[in-house]
């Protein structure tokens, strides 16, 4: 029997947060890239952003990788139904993903899936769609240096990442981003060009949340950064949804008539 003074743990474990890390898995198998993302990437990006997600999650996660070239994009219900929270990575062959997955997936996100959507996913079906624009932006593939500064610190997703993040080389993205305004933006990014970015920005959609993150071109090593990897484990835990949340998308309601109203007809008071 405890004391007045003493404490009794009532907490029960937490379940892992369930993570399907997804790949285009093009540039992997492509004439020209292969060589170059042998590599850089030995076991994919998509190998790479789960491997440092259990690096810095461990038992707090449950990682599995899914890549376009896989029967339903390897998004099956059976998958998605088990996933808490999904990486997309897409650049070369974005339409030809399958627009019944996309819708799979959408709905799973106003059902409270999180969705963490990595660098050209921003032209992705899935982000377009949820985001309702044309998510077009400036662009240069020169090996420009990018500094990734926070603008929400005390953000959980800013938690433990230095200002700025400094990558050598990177893909540059500009401004104009043709993106809602964000609900937060966590991250700005400049180049050598001078150009600015929002590369760090989070919405809510029905039930879910998503947090778009733009380092991360596969012509370079960005997603064994140890800071870009501090970002992606923060964010896939912002994004979890509570355990409570019954993955039911927001619908149309037919609302039986007003109590009162309806006491009104029956007393004859008013015409049906």
């Amino acid at each position: 029997m405890t004391s007045p003074t003493q404490s009794q743990s009532t907490t029960t474990p937490t379940a892992p947060i369930r993570v399907t890390v997804w790949g285009e898995n093009f540039h992997e198998n492509s004439d020209r890239d292969r060589e170059m993302m042998a590599r850089l990437y030995p076991d994919g990006m998509h190998g790479a952003i789960a491997a440092g997600l259990s690096e810095l999650l461990g038992d707090r996660v449950e990682v599995r990788t899914a890549t376009q070239d896989q029967p339903e994009h390897g998004l099956s219900a059976e998958v998605l139904d088990n996933t808490d929270v999904l990486t997309w990575w897409g650049h070369a062959t974005h339409g030809s993903v399958d627009d019944a997955v996309v819708d799979r997936v959408y709905s799973r996100v106003l059902g409270g899936m999180g969705l963490l959507p990595l660098h050209s996913a921003h032209f992705s079906k899935i982000f377009i769609k949820l985001m309702g624009t044309s998510c077009s932006l400036a662009w240069r593939n020169s090996a420009d240096t990018e500094l990734v500064w926070t603008v929400a610190p005390g953000h959980p997703i800013t938690e433990g990442v230095p200002s700025p993040i400094v990558i050598d080389e990177q893909e540059m993205y500009g401004e104009y981003f043709d993106i809602p305004q964000p609900d937060e933006q966590i991250f700005l990014s400049t180049f050598t060009g001078g150009e600015v970015f929002r590369s760090g920005c989070t919405w809510r959609r029905g039930k879910g949340r998503i947090f778009y993150f733009s380092p991360g071109d596969q012509d370079y090593p960005v997603y064994h950064h140890p800071d870009i990897k501090r970002v992606l484990a923060n964010a896939v835990q912002w994004a979890a949804p509570q355990r409570s949340i019954d993955f039911v998308a927001p619908a149309v309601v037919n609302e039986p008539a007003p109590r009162f109203r309806a006491q009104l007809a029956q007393d004859g008071e008013v015409s049906a």
